[in-house]
């Protein structure tokens, strides 16, 4: 695939992403600027698939942009009824892009059912036959105006154009479709015969427009033709011809070929040259395995950087030293400024919910709001990467589970209308996301029985209100009383753990019977690189990640309980559990009698970490364990040390879990 076409579909894609929220704000707004948003994306769609080879798309899209160019004129209402045909008609959109242009997968989609049904009631809305398999319309994009205008248009494709898919007769046909044009070809740089290269394109062209449209008309049909030189004048004539119906008679070629009256250089309106829209400088495309690469390469750096500071620590040599303080300077710089390019906002994957929790409130019955806060919020494309599917299982399952049905809830005193309120907001090092509803919240004595009868709990033994909360995160565990497309099947919430675990996170829930639950996702901000505390265990060197330590503290060794790997802290006015880490890791004891306590936060509780030593901060690359390792319970990955030697990072969501399920406390010691 040439690199032209893949730009197109990167491109289409966004719109089309766009298209969705576009059409599900239409629910709640009549503007005309978004009706004319709808029609803009619509319509470049249409036109740059036909120049790009995707003809079935093209065809199919004219017939959803005829609805939409009634809907602008009033004469077709955007109803529900409208936004659920459209809905599904950019999904079929979708797919028709994915296949990659006209051919057997093309045309098996064109005719099917799904699409003929599609087609059949927008054909019933708009009133205009289907298109052929050879047809493609031409629409104006701006509503009609009474001015006429005369613009003068110089395009020179770039010499590989045709080599990237680049079709000038077909974006000439579009600007025919626009009004009356005149057209002028420059063929001054084509060679002779034996030199011509038929793939090159040596040919400008000089394009007189006489139209009633408006400016963006043109612009949109060149907009997916970005390896050409284009330049767009409105001449003197426009304005003339709205005080008459005479235009100009005699014209003279500009310095740049354009075709201008002798007045253009006061009176005309003109548009900069450009060349392809990436040199702008706003934006570059960048495949996501390049920006890998790199983050892999900084890593590296970064684990050099570090072996050069631990011999600079040996030689104490001051010009070395300086020398170290300076790469230092630079390589968090570096590790700054590519994080940086991974970020992406939230909100990329907020959007997608909208559908999801329209789509599901229809199939449940029930009237249900999403709200979204923080989608400003910034976090590594990776962790985005694998967020899309644990949040759609929280979502649905706070739509079926959580919000009750209509009557329901005004029974009970609430609106008819549920709301699910989907935020995020950065606080230290993680992103916390957290998905709320209004619903009944989770009703505790169900659970259990569901779980006793599963076999997940013990009928005799006495469990917290939070333990049993927790129980909707056990795999294979659902209280639906029956399987349908939406639940029942207990995969949901497990993949939710799952998915949370292996972003190094962790999950606190809140459920108030009647008010409401509330899940919160603490995530990381980066996978890549993280600010840990490295400590000392015995011979062997651990990693604690820095966004989950709060403080550190002195321990007396005479003070452990080694026959439950277990105690208490008082540390000011709280009580804080701690775990020996030389029992969690079946090392020998420790023979250090002032020893450390890192005390950490996660899952909504605090633990205290006991270690011989805290060796400082580190700037930690993080390697994912081997495949005979990567099970071992307690670490989130590894890390290379200046020195070449290995650190574990421990995962403390998991130690925190380890310490729920020990025994109870024996003693308590004091720290002021």
């Amino acid at each position: 695939m040439n690199p032209a076409t893949e730009s197109f579909i990167h491109e289409a894609g966004d719109l089309l992403q766009g298209l969705e929220a576009m059409l599900l704000e239409l629910e709640t707004t009549s503007d005309p600027e978004q009706i004319d948003a709808v029609f803009r994306a619509l319509h470049t769609v249409k036109g740059s698939s036909g120049m790009f080879g995707f003809g079935a798309l093209s065809r199919f899209t004219h017939h959803f942009e005829n609805a939409f160019d009634l809907v602008r004129e009033g004469k077709l209402a955007a109803d529900r009824r409208l936004i659920d045909l459209s809905l599904a008609a950019r999904d079929h959109m979708m797919a028709l892009l994915q296949t990659g242009g006209d051919g057997p997968e093309a045309e098996r989609l064109e005719k099917a059912p799904v699409a003929l049904k599609l087609i059949a009631a927008l054909v019933a809305l708009t009133n205009q036959p289907p298109l052929g398999p050879q047809q493609v319309v031409v629409k104006d994009l701006a509503r009609p105006a009474s001015t006429i205008r005369v613009f003068e248009i110089w395009f020179r494709p770039n010499g590989e154009a045709l080599h990237n898919g680049m079709r000038p007769d077909l974006l000439v046909d579009e600007l025919r479709g626009l009004g009356e044009i005149h057209l002028r070809i420059d063929a001054d740089s084509v060679p002779p015969l034996e030199s011509l290269d038929v793939g090159y394109c040596y040919l400008g062209f000089s394009i007189s427009l006489t139209t009633d449209r408006l400016r963006s008309a043109i612009e949109s049909i060149f907009i997916f033709a970005d390896d050409a030189d284009l330049q767009i004048v409105e001449t003197a004539a426009s304005v003339a011809a709205a005080a008459g119906p005479e235009l100009p008679a005699t014209s003279r070629a500009g310095p740049s070929g354009l075709a201008t009256t002798a007045k253009d250089a006061d009176r005309s309106v003109e548009s900069k040259p450009r060349k392809a829209a990436n040199t702008s400088g706003e934006s570059v495309r960048v495949p996501s395995a390049r920006l890998d690469e790199m983050m892999d390469q900084l890593g590296e750096l970064v684990i050099a950087y570090a072996r050069l500071e631990q011999i600079a620590g040996r030689i104490a040599d001051p010009m070395l030293e300086s020398v170290v303080e300076e790469v230092e300077r630079l390589v968090t710089g570096l590790r700054d400024a590519t994080l940086s390019i991974r970020m992406l906002p939230i909100e990329i994957v907020f959007g997608k919910f909208r559908r999801v929790v329209r789509d599901l409130s229809t199939e449940l019955g029930k009237d249900v709001t999403l709200i979204t806060e923080g989608g400003e919020t910034e976090i590594d494309k990776n962790v985005i990467d694998r967020l899309t599917e644990p949040l759609v299982h929280m979502i649905r399952n706070s739509v079926d589970h959580g919000i009750e049905a209509g009557p329901d809830r005004l029974a009970s005193g609430k609106p008819e209308s549920g709301k699910v309120r989907l935020s995020a907001r950065q606080e230290g090092g993680e992103v916390l996301i957290t998905i709320e509803d209004d619903g009944a919240g989770i009703n505790v004595a169900a659970v259990q029985a569901k779980a006793i009868k599963q076999g997940l709990i013990s009928e005799e033994k006495d469990y917290s209100v939070s333990e049993l909360q927790h129980l909707i995160f056990a795999p294979g565990f659902s209280t639906a009383a029956s399987v349908s497309s939406v639940s029942g099947r207990g995969v949901g919430m497990d993949a939710v753990r799952s998915a949370v675990d292996a972003l190094r996170g962790s999950i606190d829930l809140v459920s108030r019977p009647g008010r409401g639950t509330r899940v919160t996702l603490r995530l990381p901000v980066t996978l890549a690189i993280i600010d840990g505390l490295l400590v000392q265990l015995g011979r062997a060197k651990y990693v604690i990640p820095l966004s989950a330590v709060e403080e550190c503290v002195e321990f007396d060794a005479a003070d452990r309980m080694r026959e439950s790997g277990r105690t208490m802290l008082q540390i000011r006015e709280h009580l804080v559990p701690f775990l020996d880490l030389d029992t969690v890791f079946r090392q020998a004891p420790s023979g250090e009698m002032r020893r450390r306590v890192v005390i950490v936060r996660a899952e909504g509780a605090r633990i205290g970490l006991v270690v011989d030593d805290i060796l400082g901060q580190n700037q930690t690359v993080i390697k994912p364990l081997s495949t005979f390792h990567k099970g071992l319970p307690g670490f989130a990955g590894a890390t290379i040390l200046g020195d070449g030697t290995v650190a574990l990072i421990i995962d403390v969501g998991t130690l925190i879990k380890h310490s729920q399920q020990g025994g109870r406390p024996q003693h308590t010691r004091r720290i002021a």
